[in-house]
C-alpha cells in the first residue's frame, strides 16, 4: 500500500492488494468508483486518506465487516464527526507477528546475541521471533522450527532456512505513538486493524499481546529517524544490533523516506548494524533495484538485508520468494 498515492489510485492497488480479504477487496474496489466517498475521503489529511485506517475507524465506530458496501458508504457520508476524529487520532500500527515467518531468516544470518531494534514497532509484538515456531512450505516439504504454534509461510527459491530461533539478548523499538499492550483500548484497536475474514490473525494477535506482556520490549516515543543513532547505540551493549521494520516506511512522506534510507546506510556502512526492511516495493526503491525486476501489476513486499533485496514476500508473511 501506498499511503501517499492519490485517493482512487490507493483503493484501487489496495483492491489488489486485499485480495485475501473479500470485504475489504469489494469496500477498496467500490470506494475508487464512488465520486462522493472519494470526496469525503480527501477531506481528510493525505496520510489520514489510507484504505487501511478509514476502514478500521468504520469498523471501531460500528461497521459491519463482513459486512455490505452500502453500510460502509452510509456511515462515512453521514458521519457527525465522530468517525473523523478516530481517524485523526489513530493510526494503522497493525504489528502483525506473522511477518517473522518472512524475517527470521534474515535475523539467522547475523551472528547472535541480537540486539532487536525495530522502528515503527507499535506495541512491539513483532521483538519476539524467538518465542514463535515456523512451518516453511517449500517445494521438497515442510521444515519446522520451534514449538506450536507455528506460523506457516510458503517458500519458494533457496531460501536459507534456519535450523535454530534467534538468540535474542535486547529488545527495543522506536514509534511516534506506541501502544500500550496492558492498555485495553490500544489492544482493541489492534484487533480492529485484523482484516475481517482472518481470525487465524486475530487468534495470534491476543498470543502476542500475552507474550509481550510478560516481557515487555525497551520502546521509546519519537520520530524514527531522529532517534535511531542514539537506539543503535544504546543497543549496541547488548550484541549485534539487527534494525528493523515491515510496513512501515510506507507511511513517511517520500523525503523522509530518502533520509531514512541514507541514515541507515551510513549506520551500515560504519559497522554499527546490520538492516533488515520488508516493505511494498514501491517504498524503498533502491532496495527493491537491487533485485531482479519486478512487474508493475504484481503486488508484493521487498525483503532487504543491508540494503539488497533477497526476496519477495507476502504482506503479512504468508509466502516468500527467495531471489539472492
Amino acid at each position: 500500500m501506498e499511503p501517499y498515492a492519490e485517493v482512487q489510485e490507493s483503493y484501487r492497488r489496495f483492491a489488489d492488494e486485499a485480495a485475501d480479504s473479500p470485504t475489504f477487496a469489494a469496500w477498496a474496489a467500490a470506494v475508487a468508483e464512488d465520486p462522493e466517498v472519494v470526496a469525503w475521503i480527501r477531506t481528510l489529511p493525505e496520510l489520514k486518506q489510507q484504505p487501511n485506517l478509514v476502514f478500521a475507524a468504520a469498523r471501531h465506530h460500528g461497521v459491519p465487516a463482513p459486512g455490505p458496501y452500502d453500510d460502509l458508504r452510509a456511515a462515512l457520508l453521514g458521519d457527525s464527526g465522530a468517525l473523523r476524529a478516530t481517524i485523526l487520532a489513530r493510526a494503522t500500527q497493525t504489528n502483525e507477528v506473522g511477518r517473522l515467518a518472512t524475517l527470521v531468516p534474515a535475523f539467522t544470518r547475523f551472528p547472535g546475541p541480537l540486539a532487536l531494534l525495530e522502528v515503527g514497532s507499535s506495541a512491539g509484538l513483532c521483538l519476539y521471533p524467538d518465542r514463535w515456531g515456523y512451518r516453511w512450505t517449500t517445494d521438497s516439504g515442510d521444515v519446522v522450527l520451534g514449538d506450536e504454534p507455528l506460523l506457516p509461510c510458503r517458500v519458494k527459491g533457496p531460501a536459507p532456512l534456519p535450523s535454530a530461533l534467534p538468540d535474542v539478548a535486547w529488545r527495543g523499538g522506536i514509534d511516534l505513538h506506541p501502544l500500550d499492550v496492558t492498555d485495553a483500548d490500544d489492544t482493541a484497536w489492534l484487533e480492529t486493524l485484523v482484516w475481517p475474514e482472518q481470525d487465524e490473525r486475530r487468534t495470534r494477535l491476543v498470543r502476542a499481546i500475552d507474550v509481550a506482556r510478560t516481557d515487555p520490549p525497551v520502546v521509546v516515543a519519537g520520530d524514527l529517524v531522529a532517534e535511531l543513532p542514539a537506539m543503535v547505540e544504546r543497543a549496541s551493549a547488548y550484541g549485534t544490533v539487527v534494525v528493523f521494520h515491515s510496513a512501515v516506511v510506507a507511511y513517511l512522506p517520500p523525503p523522509r523516506r530518502l533520509e531514512f534510507d541514507t541514515l541507515v546506510r551510513d549506520l551500515v556502512a560504519a559497522g554499527k548494524c546490520h538492516w533488515v526492511s520488508n516493505e511494498g516495493k514501491r517504498v524503498l526503491p533502491s532496495v527493491t533495484a537491487s533485485g531482479p525486476p519486478i512487474p508493475a501489476e504484481h503486488p508484493t513486499f521487498v525483503l532487504g538485508i543491508d540494503g539488497q533485496m533477497v526476496a519477495q514476500t507476502h504482506g503479512h508473511g504468508r509466502a516468500m520468494r527467495w531471489t539472492a
